[in-house]
């Protein structure tokens, strides 16, 4: 936070007489309870003058002693609303101008929008208290809210943020809401999304005819919507219910029947169910809790929090929730939330009411593939076959915002998904940049706008392979550009000629520059641009996934970068093999396992897994087309490696979903203990000539014979496991040590989705802090692509000579 003096400022009137200040506050100053906050510092104060919402943020003139202006301009973001973030305070001097008392203004509109809208915040400790108090008039109230708590993000329509611009414009304040509103002394003075029993939105519960599916569903009969929702889900059902930023498909998790029900229904395969529970304490027989784990679960974004299972868990307590196998099977982590709206907290029940399920399964509602549901309508009609009922209201959501989710990693936060309770919130940037728009990749899509020093992502928007995420992208990047107030002057995006969200922009470009980044450049300037790293200080670029369309145009994925914002040399690369039938071979790990065979010269015996795992009719052709290379594009890439070996030893030869084969590997290696054997080492060679060929080639030919010798020799599966990880983060550390002693650099950044592997990258920053290097790793941003599109805006911005100097 800055406090500046504006150029061309009026001489101060001399200390003893009174004097005017216009002070501009930019931030997160809006939906935050600011500008009650200002009113009532003023007040104590004693200073006259007022306060109004504009585009730029909160500004206010203030009037009174010197001194006691000064005094006010430093408490500003010292004391300001536990929403709120104070970016800059600025002053300039004006006229004074004999006020008496203070106000707050009607907000103003004009100009171009240049504040920040606060995301959405979990219910605070003052509402939940009234939630729950019989004698409070918003006891129970599902739409709870003040100015430090509720929907913000998706509410907003445009700005300067008030009720008329959100969708709350449709429900009139009763007239005990309009006091408390303009009560400057109240805690809902102007919050926005006020309401009570009396006035705010409705709750209703449809529910659809067992007999008849196609038939549309019905208002249940009851008069309390919840407590038969209650009823519906501890009897089994699952229920629909609008939440925040969409619909979640809620069933009680400890139900069996249950939970396997709308695992088959969503066609989810293993994938693992998000858990809420009414408290920390109804899971920690299940998983282990730290402080850092804590501090987010109960904190004001409340996101999906990667908790790792108990190893071996004791016996429940008696009374203990129970929790079905078959919400995260095979994984080695539960992804747990706790209730962040009203609505939850009455769900899961409280004190005194009948019981109910302790434990809820809570998954996006959505039809596999397609982005979350948002609208009523189109939530009884896309999620007809996957509920028995519908939880839902009468207050529209503007933007689909998906749950975040979050692990603890060495002791800091790591994204695996960043959405609800952050977006819109912007990253600073260390470059300033002119107005731009970076259109992400096709796998968990989130797009960028940056203009100056900041950068805001979108929502999570989903995978762009289904014309209603499309949709939905668009329909997100224009109410991103309304509350930000960026008109982007440039785009940017992947490099792959295929992307959906390539040629999203090229339609879009009106004119505009369009610069395609490559893939992997875009992960290692992510992880610098969050960092703060500025121009002239190039890394080692770690950059792992599943793909990415190199520069020779083949699929890349395990390669070392020496790269800054303005380009890159490839140092390293794992060796190509032959990807044969893309997305098939994705989602049979057990064909990747066959093809890294073949290319480390090592027989298809009928014994290893992965032989055993492939048909023998597709095993023939498999084999004919990999000797004759049809349909077969070379990969480098360390995602399909960690595939591989999954598949060879014996623990994933089908994946149901995106990484399951990476994920189980890491949870077979989380249970090994000591390894007294030998480890693993890949080869490294000097790589060929050429203008996209790498100093360094890595061949997995050793690591992969060896996991053979193991197997044959009876090793347990966790140790091949454990020795695997081991021997991946030793390759890079050797990696790192020849970058820096040809190129002098002594900065790694570890980036890409095999990075969301904790237990490597864990491993990996470890070694490389042994060996003296800075090791930076994603703290604002995931290291998949959900964060590609900020390394896509400063690339794109030096590359298109857009940086402003």
């Amino acid at each position: 936070m800055t406090i500046r003096q504006a150029e061309g400022s009026t001489v101060p009137a001399p200390p003893t007489a009174a004097a005017r200040r216009r002070i501009t506050v930019r931030g997160v100053v809006q939906g935050v309870g600011f500008r009650p906050f200002v009113h009532t510092l003023a007040t104590e104060m004693g200073l006259t003058g007022h306060v109004t919402n504009t585009g730029e943020g909160v500004v206010a003139e203030v009037e009174g002693a010197p001194a006691a202006l000064a005094r006010f301009g430093e408490r500003l973001s010292g004391e300001a609303p536990p929403l709120a973030v104070v970016e800059t305070v600025d002053g300039q001097d004006i006229a004074v101008a004999g006020d008496s008392g203070f106000r707050i203004l009607p907000s103003r509109a004009h100009g171009p929008s240049r504040t920040l809208v606060a995301p959405d915040a979990a219910t605070c400790a003052a509402c939940l208290d009234e939630l729950t108090d019989p004698a409070d008039r918003r006891h129970r109230h599902p739409f709870l809210s003040c100015t430090h708590c509720g929907p913000r993000f998706t509410i907003v329509t445009a700005i300067p943020y008030d009720r008329a611009l959100t969708t709350m414009d449709r429900f009139p304040m009763c007239p005990r809401c309009a006091r408390e509103y303009a009560d400057p002394g109240d805690r809902r003075f102007h919050a926005q999304p006020i309401a009570c029993h009396d006035c705010g939105p409705r709750l209703r519960l449809l529910t659809a005819d067992p007999a008849d599916r196609a038939c549309p569903p019905r208002p249940a009969p009851g008069t309390d919507p919840v407590a038969d929702t209650r009823r519906l889900l501890a009897d089994g059902a699952i229920v629909a219910v609008k939440g925040l930023g969409g619909y979640h498909l809620v069933c009680d998790a400890s139900d069996d029947t249950a939970v396997a029900l709308l695992r088959h229904r969503k066609a989810r395969g293993d994938k693992p169910f998000a858990l809420m529970a009414r408290h920390i304490d109804e899971v920690t027989h299940l998983v282990r809790v730290g402080a850092e784990e804590r501090a987010l679960l109960t904190g004001p974004v409340r996101p999906i929090v990667l908790l790792r299972r108990t190893p071996h868990p004791a016996a429940p307590a008696p009374g203990a929730p129970t929790l079905s196998d078959a919400v995260a099977p095979g994984s080695p982590d539960l992804g747990v939330m706790l209730p962040y709206t009203p609505l939850h907290h009455l769900l899961l029940g409280l004190p005194g009411d009948p019981p109910g399920p302790r434990l809820l399964v809570m998954t996006s509602g959505n039809v596999a593939g397609e982005p979350i549901v948002t609208d009523d309508d189109e939530a009884v009609r896309r999620l007809a076959h996957l509920a028995d009922a519908w939880l839902t209201h009468d207050r529209p959501i503007r933007i689909p915002c998906d749950d975040s989710v979050v692990r603890i990693s060495d002791g800091e936060p790591l994204f695996v998904r960043r959405s609800r309770g952050y977006a819109p919130f912007p990253v600073p940037l260390p470059v300033p940049v002119r107005p731009a728009l970076a259109t992400g990749g096709d796998l968990k899509n989130v797009f960028c706008l940056a203009e100056g020093h900041r950068a805001w992502l979108s929502a999570h928007i989903g995978d762009m392979d289904d014309v209603a995420t499309q949709f939905a992208f668009e329909r997100a990047e224009e109410h991103l550009e309304t509350v930000t107030g960026v008109r982007p002057q440039l785009l940017a995006a992947d490099r792959h000629p295929g992307y959906r969200s390539g040629r999203w922009a090229q339609c879009h470009t009106d004119g505009r520059p369009l610069v395609r980044v490559q893939h992997h450049h875009a992960h290692v300037a992510a992880a610098m641009a969050e960092h703060g790293l500025r121009d002239g200080h190039p890394v080692i670029g770690v950059a792992f996934d599943g793909t990415g369309y190199g520069d020779d145009h083949t699929i890349w994925g395990g390669e070392i970068l020496l790269a800054d914002y303005d380009g890159y040399r490839r140092f390293g690369q794992l060796v190509y093999v032959p990807l044969p039938g893309g997305d098939t071979t994705v989602r049979r790990p057990y064909r990747m396992a066959l093809a890294h065979l073949r290319a480390a010269g090592i027989d298809w015996a009928a014994e290893l897994p992965p032989v055993a795992a492939c048909p023998p009719d597709e095993r023939r052709l498999l084999a004919r087309q990999l000797e004759r290379n049809l349909n077969c594009v070379p990969t480098s890439s360390m995602g399909r490696l960690f595939d591989a070996v999954s598949s060879l030893a014996g623990v994933c030869h089908q994946a149901g979903y995106e990484a399951q084969a990476a994920v189980a590997l890491e949870a077979a290696a989380l249970s090994a203990g000591e390894d007294p054997g030998p480890g693993y080492t890949f080869a490294l060679r000097a790589g060929q000539t050429g203008p996209a060929a790498a100093d360094l080639v890595a061949d997995p030919a050793p690591v992969l014979t060896a996991v053979v010798e193991d197997l044959r020799a009876g090793t347990a599966v966790p140790l091949i496991a454990a020795r695997f990880h081991t021997a991946v983060a030793d390759l890079v550390r050797r990696c790192c040590a020849s970058a820096r002693e040809r190129a002098g650099l002594t900065t790694v950044a570890l980036t890409g989705g095999v990075f969301a592997n904790t237990l490597l990258a864990e491993t990996t920053a470890r070694l490389l802090r042994e060996d003296g290097f800075t090791v930076l790793r994603h703290r604002r941003v995931p290291p998949n692509d959900g964060g590609l599109a900020l390394g896509q805006i400063v690339v794109a911005a030096r590359t298109a000579g857009a940086a402003v100097r």
